[in-house]
Order: structure tokens, then C-alpha cells, then sequence
């Protein structure tokens, strides 16, 4: 038996982004370079893990909307044209480099990247790699974790209990849909929770959940293990506690291993760099300059001037970090040992995009950990925290504390003076849902689509990434108008479903634009 274990919690998540009314449409490149970027790498990883029979353990949950947008056909059409195009790219750049070996051997190792991209995707995986994480799963290598349906922020939303529900609801039915049974993980948006949220965890069956650090540390009572083990809530519900030692080590690009001066640097890439005219073909249709994923220097340091990239030495420097970690986990490990009457538990949680797209060797970090945690010692293994909660017949209690994972650890980035204008709108459009479905239980034909697509607009409406990207300043036009349209399409739902008066070609349209959560049941909120 291994002195403690290591639980590696990966977080995939992307709003829903999809606008058929338009031929190309910028924003959905978010969800292109997540798969070129970061899913299939990963995917290859543990394809390659298995076919060599070498056992890992790994947990990631897959937020709904990023599910349905990986299994939604208008998109995945659109993936495999942008990918034909990066294919394309990168046959020029092989031709256009011939004269520089160095730079030419990366545009050769970009093409092969793409071509292999599109196979594992399209062929391997026949355009659905949701299914490939199930066969993971399914292999017991895995353990798929779903997330709220929407990314909603639950205690700015807790003011109606209902939309809580929902949330979780119909994110554990989508989960349901896709894998074949229910989730023993949930993973809260942004890690924040409120008193009592655990509730419906428990109503719709979620076993465990994860909070930040201060969550446990501040809960009530004092833990006694720290974050080194869950903890029971009231509801019997198991939570996690995040070990910042651990995590901070990768997530940081200024402290951790990503901002390493051998690794790719992420903000040189020739969708800037080269001439516009050349570009123009394959900047999405829109015309302005961006990255393509095509990149050719590394971080070098603290300065404009930026030297080619060396995909070896960053591979040597991948392997000697993901040693450095696992010597710091059996260290970490021995010392918690002592004073633990059980095995600890490290939860390393991070977004799941970091490996490949922010932090390009990040899959091939993973891929060395894994291997190194399996050969080269045997201090520390890999877990699930599903199987974790199995090996011991007894968990202390608590009460977690109000927290978040987000800036300075609670709700601020969500509720500040540039977005907190969306919450009077969020809340009203959730009294009027609630009403409506009390009101109107046993509705059929037009009333009940009506009435489901206003669910899709409300869920939609709290995405929690809105706040967010206005908070940031990018992109922040984008995401007040989605939030401004789902409200105003909610309210002309609302008013024709009142009024008995529906408007078949405008709902119709919605559900074209917004057909998330196609098999929603807008009673989730009665």
C-alpha cells in the first residue's frame, strides 16, 4: 500500500457558444483550440497509458455545455473545416521554412500535430470524443465528474433555491444521457460554495464535491486533518479540500513549471507574425488578426526578443518537472504520514485547459508524472477521490465555509461594478421560471416548448463565464450582448407564453440558436 495518494482533478469547461446564423463565428474558436489544443493531447496521453498497460488514475469533470457543444453536429462540421485548414497552413509552412531547419522542423512536427488531430478525432472517435473519455472511464482510468449546467455562480443565484436545483438537476440528467448512469462527483463552478448547497447535491445523488483551501481550513469544526482528507457535510455529502502546495506548483506561469524559459511561448504566434495577405484564409472568416496555433519561439525570459523554440529541451525540461513534483509529493507524503492516523490525500485541481493550450508540454508533463509515479516510486499513487471515499469507513464532519477558488477567495470577480448590473435581471428572470412552472405543471405541445426554452434561456443567462470575461475586459461586448439576448429572449417567451399568443417561427428560431440541454424538462424548476 502507498504511504498516500494523489488525486489529479482536471476542469473542462466552455460556455455555450453557437451561432448558426452566421457562416464563421469568432468565438467559437474557444471551443476549436480546446480540442486541438487540449482534449485530444490529452487523449492521446491516456490512450498511449493504456496500450501499454501502465495504470493511472485521473479525474476530470465535463462541464454540460461543453458536452453538448462537443456532440453538437453544426459545430463539430465547423471543427473539421477549421482543422482542414490548420492542416493547410502547415503544408505552407513546411514549404515556406525549407531554407530554416530549425524553424522548418516545427512546422513539420505542427502539420503531423494537425493531421493526427483530425484522425484521432474524426476516425478513432468517429467526431463524438466524449466517447473516448467514457472508454476511460469505462476502463476504470477515469473517473468523469459532471459541473453545474451552465457554469452558474450557485451563491449569487441562492436567493431562489429553485435555480440552485436546476442547476445541478439538469446537469446530472445531461451526464446521465451521455455516459449511462449518474456522476459521483460534481465539481461547483469556480470551487464556490455556500451552507447548505450540499442539499441538492445529495437530491440528485453527487457523492463528493471540491472547495478551495479556506473552505476547509475555516470550516466548522476545526479540521482535523487539514486538507488531507474530505469530510462529511450535514447532507452526508463528501467534500474536498483543494492542497495548494501541489497545485501551485503547476498552475502558476511566475512560480510554478509553465513559465519555464524552455516552454513554447504562448503569445508569439504567426497569425500576428506573418504577412496579413497570407494569413487572411485562415483567420475564421472574420478578417482579424489571431492566433492559429501555429507557434514558433519560447518563452526565453523576461523580454520582447523571443529564440526559437526547442522541442527537446522542453520535453527534457517536461520530465525533469514532472520528477521535481513527484519528489516533492513523497516528501510531502512522508511528513503528513506522521501525523495522520491514515493515508493523505493531495487534491490537485486545475483547469483542464492549462495542459496544451496556456501550457503547451503540459500532456507530456502528465504523461511523464504518470509513468514516473508508477516506476519510480512507490511513496505516492494516483486515485480517484471516488475510490478514495472507499477505503475508509469513517470521514469526520464539517461545514465548509462561504469560499471560492476565484480572486482573493470568494465572489468579487462575479459581483463587481462592471457586471453586477446582470443580477436584478438574473433574479427576476428566475421568479418568473419558478412561477411559471408551478403555474403551468401539466403543459403540452407549444406551451411546454415555450416553456423549456425559457429554462434554456435562464440557465444560459447565469453562465457565470459572462461575469467573468466583463471583468477581465476581453471580449466583455461579447458577453454582455449573450447575456442581454438570453434575457430578452426569456422575456418574450414569458410574455407569450402569458399572454397565449406564441410566436412559432421566433421560437422555433431560439431553439434552433440555443438548443442546449435538448431533452430539458422545464419541471425541474416546479
Amino acid at each position: 500500500m502507498p504511504k498516500g495518494y494523489l488525486a489529479l482533478v482536471l476542469h473542462a469547461h466552455l460556455p455555450f457558444i453557437r451561432h448558426p446564423e452566421y457562416e464563421s463565428f469568432l468565438e467559437e474558436n474557444w471551443l476549436f483550440e480546446a480540442v486541438t489544443d487540449t482534449y485530444i493531447p490529452l487523449i492521446n496521453v491516456f490512450d498511449r497509458l493504456v496500450d501499454e498497460n501502465i495504470d493511472f488514475r485521473i479525474t476530470i469533470s465535463l462541464s454540460p455545455t461543453l458536452i453538448d457543444m462537443l456532440r453538437d453536429e453544426l459545430l463539430v462540421s465547423r471543427y473539421l473545416k477549421h482543422l482542414d485548414g490548420l492542416i493547410d497552413l502547415a503544408g505552407k509552412e513546411v514549404e515556406r521554412t525549407r531554407s530554416d531547419e530549425k524553424v522548418n522542423s516545427l512546422a513539420l512536427m505542427y502539420f503531423e500535430r494537425f493531421k493526427n488531430t483530425r484522425a484521432v478525432f474524426s476516425e478513432k472517435y468517429n467526431n463524438d470524443i466524449t466517447s473516448a473519455f467514457k472508454k476511460f472511464q469505462d476502463l476504470g482510468k477515469v473517473e468523469i465528474m459532471t459541473c453545474c449546467a451552465t457554469h452558474g455562480l450557485l451563491p449569487l443565484m441562492d436567493l431562489y433555491p429553485e435555480a440552485v436545483r436546476a442547476q445541478v438537476g439538469v446537469a446530472v440528467d445531461t451526464y446521465k444521457e451521455v455516459f449511462g448512469k449518474a456522476p459521483q462527483g460534481m465539481w461547483l463552478p469556480e470551487c464556490a460554495y455556500k451552507a447548505g448547497h450540499d442539499e441538492f447535491l445529495k437530491e440528485f445523488g453527487i457523492k463528493y464535491f471540491f472547495v478551495e483551501t479556506h473552505g476547509i481550513l475555516f470550516g466548522s469544526p476545526r479540521p482535523r486533518y487539514g486538507v488531507y482528507s474530505p469530510y462529511v457535510c450535514d447532507s452526508g455529502v463528501a467534500v474536498f479540500g483543494r492542497d495548494m502546495e501541489s497545485s501551485k506548483a503547476v498552475w502558476s506561469s511566475r512560480e510554478g513549471y509553465p513559465g519555464d524559459h524552455n516552454y513554447r511561448e504562448y503569445y508569439r504566434d504567426i497569425g500576428f507574425d506573418l504577412d496579413y495577405d497570407y494569413m487572411k484564409p485562415y483567420l475564421n472568416g472574420c478578417g482579424t488578426r489571431v492566433n492559429v496555433g501555429i507557434k514558433y519561439h519560447k518563452i526565453t525570459g523576461e523580454t520582447d526578443h523571443k529564440e526559437i523554440y526547442d522541442r527537446q529541451a522542453a520535453l527534457d525540461t517536461a520530465e525533469s518537472h514532472a520528477r521535481n513534483f513527484i519528489f516533492n509529493r513523497e516528501k510531502q507524503v512522508e511528513h503528513l504520514t506522521d501525523l495522520m492516523d491514515r493515508a493523505p490525500i493531495l487534491i490537485s485541481p486545475y483547469d483542464a485547459e492549462l495542459f496544451g493550450h496556456w501550457w503547451f508540454e503540459g500532456p507530456e508533463w502528465l504523461d511523464f508524472l504518470l509513468r514516473k509515479i508508477n516506476f519510480d516510486q512507490d511513496t505516492v499513487a494516483t486515485i480517484t477521490p471516488g475510490e478514495y471515499l472507499g477505503l475508509y469507513d469513517k470521514f469526520p464532519a464539517i461545514t465548509p465555509t462561504q469560499s471560492s477558488w476565484g480572486y482573493k477567495g470568494y465572489n468579487e470577480v462575479w459581483l463587481d461594478g462592471c457586471n453586477d448590473w446582470i443580477y436584478k435581471h438574473l433574479h427576476k428572470m428566475a421568479e418568473l421560471m419558478i412561477r411559471a412552472a408551478k403555474d403551468c405543471t401539466e403543459a403540452s405541445g407549444l406551451e411546454e416548448r415555450v416553456l423549456n426554452q425559457m429554462a434554456r434561456e435562464l440557465l444560459l443567462a447565469q453562465s457565470s463565464d459572462w461575469a467573468f470575461i466583463m471583468k477581465t475586459g476581453t471580449f466583455s461586448e461579447y458577453a454582455t450582448s449573450r447575456t442581454r439576448d438570453h434575457i430578452g429572449r426569456f422575456l418574450a417567451l414569458h410574455s407569450q407564453l402569458r399572454s397565449g399568443n406564441i410566436d412559432v417561427a421566433m421560437l422555433e428560431g431560439t431553439e434552433y440558436k440555443d438548443n442546449v440541454f435538448q431533452n430539458i424538462d422545464y419541471r425541474v424548476y416546479a
